[in-house]
């Protein structure tokens, strides 16, 4: 079914300030859906168009300061990486992407025509996080390396992602470079307890980093996990250094997160420490 609006304003060939049919104001995105169109026009739009409709006011104003330092290129390139993502990810994504991402990735392209080197120092975590999410990204990056000749690094995929995953949270909404930042705290602590530098691409790494992921998504949705209290008495006598790790990691999520942590998960967390500290023996 067509969605009908009316120009009110063009504010360039790609941008379209607009009415909906319940006369809010909206803005249009979407490539070349300006070109030729005045005040008052009417403008169907169908709904597997590539359009986007940005219905809130704050984002609508913040999307608007940003399109003087986009010439129409640059700004299809967006459009199509962000379409790309929504496509991939078969899921609506929140209206903040339209300015996050747009902002992130103008930004990062000016940087790196500049000669400017990124760091970011929750890319291997962000990756063993959100695998999924992370490939996409990637395709993001390599097309837009492609279709603007420039050499985006994979650090930029890394970020990429956070803004997926950001993009994607809904009931249980949550600042991902923040839990980003208490992941890449958490494998700290536990290479300095083990006295050991922990492979980023070993299976291992991956399940753990995997494991405290949802383990802070439980916490933050404060789901329940099933206790045993007679695995509890085994693991802590049979691994008692894991088990103190992993106590130690639950404690300093319960003070990062202000939320209580039940014992069952270091039972999990135990195991999963188990088999690094297998590995490294």
């Amino acid at each position: 079914m067509e969605r009908n609006f009316i120009v009110k304003k063009v504010l360039n060939n790609n941008v379209i300030i607009a009415k909906d049919n319940d006369n809010a104001e909206v803005v249009l995105i979407g490539k070349g859906i300006g070109f030729n169109k005045k005040k008052d026009d009417h403008l169907p739009i169908d709904p597997v168009e590539k359009i986007f409709v940005l219905k809130d006011e704050e984002k609508q104003e913040q999307y608007k300061l940003l399109l003087p330092y986009m010439d129409e290129k640059l700004m299809g390139i967006i459009q199509q990486a962000i379409f790309t993502i929504g496509q991939s990810i078969g899921s609506n994504l929140n209206e903040q992407i339209h300015i996050s991402l747009t902002d992130h990735l103008l930004f990062a392209i000016i940087r790196i025509r500049k000669g400017f080197s990124v760091d970011n120092p929750f890319l291997y975590e962000t990756r063993a996080m959100y695998p999924d999410e992370f490939a996409i990204a990637m395709e993001v990056v390599n097309e837009i390396n492609k279709e603007l000749d420039v050499k985006l690094p994979i650090e930029e995929a890394g970020f990429i992602t956070l803004h997926i995953v950001s993009a994607l949270a809904k009931e249980y909404a949550f600042d991902v470079n923040k839990y980003s930042q208490i992941m890449k705290n958490l494998i700290e602590v536990i290479e300095e307890s083990m006295q050991v530098k922990l492979d980023r691409s070993s299976i291992n790494y991956i399940r753990l980093v995997r494991h405290l992921r949802f383990l802070i998504e439980r916490i933050i949705r404060n789901e329940p996990s099933k206790e045993s209290q007679s695995l509890s008495l085994i693991l802590k006598n049979e691994y008692p250094e894991s088990y103190s790790l992993a106590w130690k990691i639950v404690k300093s999520l319960q003070t990062k997160l202000q939320k209580p942590v039940s014992e069952a998960e270091v039972i999990y967390l135990t195991m999963h420490l188990e088999r690094l500290i297998q590995a490294k023996n």
